[in-house]
Parts: structure tokens; sequence; C-alpha cells
């Protein structure tokens, strides 16, 4: 039996290809864009703020895409015609299948099997009367069906046929039809294919490629513009130590903001009277500015929108609309200049540009994301944040018998303490005014000090890589409700001077003085003077790394080696009976390694069972620490901000008294319960006692900023191991072979390779 391949000229395996393509695409598209109506969840109503911002804000949320209904019908219209498609094309495909079934004359004729020939002509001649093509009921292809089924039932050969083979002309060629019609390999349809395919994948394609490429490559992984972050890194690098209205002036000079480098940008003739409008109500705009882009006039609306949103200053509606713009893409642009800064130190650290950015310069601007979330200065009351109060309710807050500053203090009073403090508020507008206080975060902040890749975690010696183990945990301030014996948090201090509102131990000094690293400065001479550091705030962050990341190379194994045979005799001038056994036993040990005896065996310890069962709990957790990092963790209340925002947070080390940072910032976007966050910095090469300090700051809420303070003392680093037992090796006895060899050329000749036996 032959084969024949030929093109689909029926359309039937056409049909098939037809069937499956569209059924692969229709069923997840009508999965995943189907749109569906969000069920109401009367407890989360319940929970929302209704107080006039929120309000506003959640009816600009709602009206923010105008073409959300038609775009949801025309979703619902298209998919519904894609599955009447697949619905015609089954009906097609059934069809099909049952022209191709099995030919049986009986059934053509509409006859019982084992019928005589008279009934055989009888039906015959009945339905040709019907289905000849000359009759006006006939149909020809029908009637070539009732001919062969009759053919099949009087011809001997053609009954023979068809009760071996099921065809009454015998034996056929087995065709493949490729699933394309015929019609598009004729001769005269071959110009118009290969125009299309031209115009698909010659013209259609590289286009849309091009096109989306040209996009991308403008943008960072944070979807800021190239050119933004250039810009950063100019005017960081330019200012070291960067006033925080330096930073908001930068920010609103980014091109985000500019109608050449953004098309959603609008820019209206009315703009020439409502910004200069604007600005005469500001103060402090420093609009004069020469510098370019500081001076463009995007940059000057900008900043003149930023401050008045700072101020919660009303604008006009244009202005407005701006407004909800701008301030939408702020956490993002901070964001990347926090990064910016991080990466400008790392650069100093290495000696790789001049100007090493302050440790004022990164924190001021992550200062500026909270004031921009919650619409406040940094010098304004942190409870302004709660809906209803404004300048004029804070005089309640203070008096002779208490002063309420924070909003710890409040959430701590009695209820009917908090009740009188806002009296003249009504029950409704004092209800959201606790709602959102009880959502609000408390923070517990723990941290852990310790070398986890030594032997002694809790030694730190010269040049180690110490790891500070961050743990967050996160509640509702409504848990402190009435709770007057919980600790409050302790802010960030500038300016050098600590401190610590939870016990920790903290370096008050009443002058602050400004030093500068000495791991900075250049020495001269080879020698290190013995001069004692311990009142030197100095370090050397050479390997500040960002958190979550594996350990550094720079933790050898020779250090791991040595610390064994070096510790011990320190911890003997501390202890000298513990330290004795310990000699003792090191001592036995040599002598058992130097004889030959390697087979020594130990009792092991429950303690350091104890210990290595932690240190690997450790590893595994940083490990997981290594996954994926959510991007969801509590709404924020913000109603003067334009989009939905959730919780998020900044911790870092750092040195206050020499205002060096020593860990990379490491942007916490998961707390939503607890959260542990490892930070690696590299211990000071001189031994002494070194005050350090972990911070914690909020990019959402003002007056919720931590810090801890830990003290670091350093040993001075084991010395180098030169010699070991294990590391002498014997002599080879065949020396004298080898020296042979290494006498003889490198270069094989025709005359040193062997013979041809064959």
């Amino acid at each position: 039996m032959g084969q024949k391949f030929q093109y689909d000229e029926s359309g039937g395996t056409f049909f098939y290809f037809l069937l499956s393509f569209l059924a692969l695409i229709l069923i997840p598209v009508t999965i995943f864009y189907w749109p569906r109506k969000q069920k109401r969840d009367p407890e989360a109503e319940k929970k929302l703020c209704h107080c006039s911002p929120c309000t506003i804000k959640r009816e600009h949320l709602k009206n923010a895409e105008p073409w959300r209904g038609a775009r949801n019908f025309l979703t619902i219209l298209v998919i519904i015609c894609g599955w009447l498609i697949l619905i015609f094309l089954a009906y097609k495909v059934s069809q099909f299948d049952y022209e191709l079934a099995n030919f049986d004359p009986y059934e053509i004729l509409r006859i019982s099997p084992g019928s005589s020939q008279a009934e055989v002509k009888k039906a015959y001649r009945k339905l040709s009367l019907i289905l000849h093509p000359d009759k006006d009921t006939g149909n020809e292809k029908e009637f070539m069906k009732l001919s062969k089924a009759y053919q099949a039932l009087t011809d001997e050969e053609s009954r023979r046929n068809w009760e071996k083979y099921g065809n009454p002309d015998g034996p056929g060629a087995m065709s493949f039809g490729i699933a394309l019609p015929s019609w598009i390999v004729e001769k005269e349809n071959s110009v118009w294919v290969l125009g299309l395919y031209a115009l698909v994948f010659m013209v259609a394609l590289p286009i849309v490629v091009g096109t989306w490429w040209y996009r991308s490559i403008k943008f960072t992984g944070d979807q800021v513009l190239l050119d933004t972050t250039q810009m950063y890194y100019y005017f960081f690098h330019k200012t070291p130590h960067m006033a925080l209205k330096r930073v908001i002036m930068i920010l609103a000079a980014s091109l985000e903001f500019d109608r050449k480098h953004n098309s959603e940008i609008e820019e209206r003739q009315s703009d020439n009277d409502e910004v200069p409008h604007l600005v005469k109500k500001l103060p402090n705009l420093s609009e004069k500015n020469k510098e370019r882009p500081l001076c463009y006039p995007y940059s000057i609306k900008a900043r003149a929108i930023l401050h008045a949103h700072l101020s919660r200053i009303p604008l006009c509606f244009n202005l407005e609309k701006d407004r909800r713009y701008i301030i939408g893409k702020c956490p993002y642009l901070i964001q990347e200049q926090v990064s910016c800064v991080n990466q400008l130190i790392l650069l100093a650290y290495a000696r790789r540009i001049k100007n090493l950015p302050t440790l004022e310069t990164i924190e001021n601007c992550m200062k500026l994301c909270p004031m921009v979330v919650q619409a406040l200065w940094e010098f304004k009351s942190p409870l302004l944040q709660l809906p209803y109060i404004n300048d004029d309710n804070l005089k309640y807050f203070i008096s002779k018998k208490r002063q309420i500053k924070s909003l710890q203090q409040y959430a701590q009073l009695k209820g009917e303490d908090r009740r009188a403090l806002l009296r003249n508020l009504s029950d409704e507008e004092y209800e959201n005014v606790t709602k959102v206080l009880g959502r609000m975060p408390y923070v517990d902040f723990q941290i852990t000090v310790e070398v986890m890749d030594d032997e002694n975690p809790t030694e730190v010696t010269a040049g180690a890589i110490v790891t500070v183990t961050v743990s967050l945990v996160r509640k509702d301030m409504a848990s402190l409700f009435g709770d007057e014996t919980a600790q409050e948090v302790g802010e960030i201090v500038e300016n050098g001077v600590t401190e610590n509102k939870e016990g920790a131990e903290g370096d008050n000094e009443a002058s602050v003085i400004v030093k500068r690293p000495a791991w900075l400065k250049q020495k001269r001479g080879g020698g290190r003077k013995t001069k004692k550091p311990s009142n030197k705030p100095v370090t050397k962050p050479v390997a500040i790394t960002k958190t979550k990341v594996e350990d550094s190379p720079s933790v050898s194994t020779e250090r791991k080696a040595k610390s064994k045979e070096e510790r011990k005799p320190r911890v003997a001038d501390e202890d000298s009976e513990d330290s004795g056994d310990e000699s003792d036993a090191d001592t036995n040990e040599n002598n058992d390694k130097s004889s030959g005896d390697e087979s020594t065996t130990q009792k092991s310890n429950p303690e350091d069972d104890d210990q290595e069962w932690e240190k690997f709990r450790k590893i595994h957790e940083r490990e997981k620490s290594l996954e994926g990092k959510s991007k969801s963790s509590h709404p924020v209340h913000c109603p003067y901000f334009p989009h939905d925002k959730q919780e998020y947070w900044w911790t870092y080390i750092c040195d206050r008294k020499s205002r060096t940072l020593l860990t990379a910032p490491y942007h916490v976007t998961g707390l939503v319960q607890n959260e542990t966050v490892h930070l690696k910095f590299t211990a000071p090469i001189w031994p002494g006692v070194y005050s350090f300090t972990v911070c914690l700051r909020s990019d959402s809420y003002i007056g919720f900023d931590q810090q801890k303070d830990f003290k670091l003392d350093v040993k001075e680093a084991p010395a180098e191991i030169t010699k070991h037992p294990q590391w002498e090796f014997e002599d080879s006895e065949e020396e004298n072979p080898v020296d042979k060899a290494d006498q003889e050329s490198e270069y094989t000749t025709d005359e040193d390779l062997p013979d041809d036996d064959d």
C-alpha cells in the first residue's frame, strides 16, 4: 500500500489545526482575562478610614481608569466570539469525522443487513428517484454514494473488495494531509503569500522587537530612566554632604517629570500663570538657582508641587492632577537615590572616587520618603498623620500633666484619656482616629552580633566578617492601647549623638566631633604604631555588602585553622585552670599526631552538638532568606499619597561618631509578622572596643525610626601558622628519575616516536 502526501483540498485537516490552536489560546485567556467583580469584604470596609481625604483618594482611584468599563466589555466580547468560533470548528470537525466513517452500503440503501438482491434493487430504484441530480430533490454527492453502495452489493468483485478492504474499489493509497489549504502553494497566489511572509517576519516583527528594546534600554530594573540615575550620580558626587532641601531639588529635577523624556507629562498653556502664582506662596524654594537641570521650568514646577504637597497646600485642578502623578513616582525615585548614594560610598571606600558621601546624605534620602507619603515636613509633629488632627488640635496634647509627642505615647494612654484629648471630635471622627492609630506598626527590633563562620562565634578578631542578625516582629499599635508599661521605641538621633530608650548602651557625648575614618587616610611608612586605638572610632568597612548574601571569600580557611592554635593561649591568661587542661590536651593531641597515630577519637560533647545544630539552623535560615522578596506587607494610611502604599523599611549599620556607613541599606518589603535580616561588615583591623549602631527606618511613617547601639570588642588576629605537622612531607624515593626526566627536552622529535610495527 503506497503513501501519498498532499495539501488539504477539503479543509478537514486544516479545521483540526485551527481547533487545536484556538483551544490552546482561548482556554488560558479566558481564565486569566475574564473580568471578575471583586466581592466586597464587609470586615475590610469596616477597617477603612472615612475621613474626607481618604474618601477623595478612593474616588480618584476608582476614576483613574475611565476606559475600564469599555475595556472589560471589549474583553468579554472577544472571548465570547472566540468560543463561538471554537464551537463552530468543533461542529465542522464532527461532521467531517462522520463523512470519513467506515463505508456501509446497507446503511446507505437504508436496508437491513442480509437483504436479498430484489430488496437491494428495489431500494436503489426508490432512492435514485429522489437523489438523482436531474430531479428537484437530487444530490449528486449522495447519488454517487448510493451508486457505489448498489454496486458493492450486486457486483461480485465489488462485494469482495468491500468485505476485504472496506471499499468497493479495492485497496487505496494511504494519504497524509498537510493542514494548509492548497491555494497557498498555487502559482498564481505565490506573490501574495510571499508578500504576507515578508510583511510579518521582515517588517512587523523587527519593528515590534526594536520598539520594545529601544524603550526597555532607557530604564533601570526599577523602571527609572538611566539618564535620571546618571544625574543622581553627578549631583551626589558633587555634593557629598547634601542637606534635605537639596535632596528635594535633585528629586524634582528627575527626567521622569520632563516632557522630552516622558510622553505622559502634560504641558499646558495655563502653567505660565499657575506655576508662578504657586511659587510666590512657597518660601525657600530656590527657584533662582542657575544649575542645570535645576533651573529648567519642569524642575521648578515639580519642586513647587513637592513643597506644596509637603505643606498640604490645596492646588488648582490642573496642578492637582500633576501632583498626583509626580508624588506617585517619588518612592521609586527615592529608592534609586538611596542606591546611587550607596554605590558612591562603595566606590569611595575602594578609592575609585575622591568624594565620600556622608551618612547624613543617604539618611536624608531615606527621610524624604515618609515625608512624601504622609505629606509632612520633618519638623512637623508625627501626630498630624492621624485623620482630623491639625495644628489647632496639637495644643490639647501638651499640658502640665503630660506631653504627648509621639503616636506610641498617645496609644499607650487609657481609653478615656485618649478620648478626652480629642473631645472636640465627634464619635464617628474619633472612631476613624482609633482605627488608623490601631493599624499603625509597632516593631520589636532586636539584634544579635556574632561571627557565624568561625569556631568561636562570640569572639571577634581583627578583620573578621561580623554578622549582625536583625530580628523584626511587627505588631499593630492596637496592642499598646492602655498599656503604659510598654517601653517606647528609640528614635534615631542625628549628628553623631545616640540615644536608646530601651536600655541599650549608647555613647552620649556633649560635643559632636566628626572624625575622618583612619582607614581613609594615607598611611606613610610601613610600620604600625603601637598607640592604643581604643578611643578612636575608626573602622575599615572593606567588605560592605548587601544583606542576605553569601559569606565573603576573605574569610579564608587559614584563619579558621590558625584560630584553634592561637586563641587558647589568650584564654589561658583569663582563666588559668581551664586553660591549663586545654593546653595539656592540645599537647597530647599534637604528640599523638607526630607519632603517626591519626586514629584518635574524642567523645562528643552535648554542648558542642547544640552549637553545631544552632549553626546549621542559622545557615539554613540564611539560605531560606535568599529566596525571592515579597512586595506585600501592610497597607499604609496615606490620604495625600495618590496610590495605595505598602509598609517598607530600611535597615543598616553605621558608625555615628565617624559618620560612616558599614553596610548597604537593606530594603525590607515583606514584614507581615516577622522578618530576619543578616547584615555583614568587616571588623576593624586594630584591636579595641568600638561602638556601632543598627538603624531601622520606615519609608511610610514619620516617627517610627529605631536604632540599637552595640559595642564590638575586637581582639588581635592570631598569628599566621607557617608550620604544622600535617604539612610536612617526606622526600620522594624516585627523586633521581624525576630529575633525569627534567633534563630531557620537552619537545618530541621524529626520532623519539616508536616505529610502526605494521
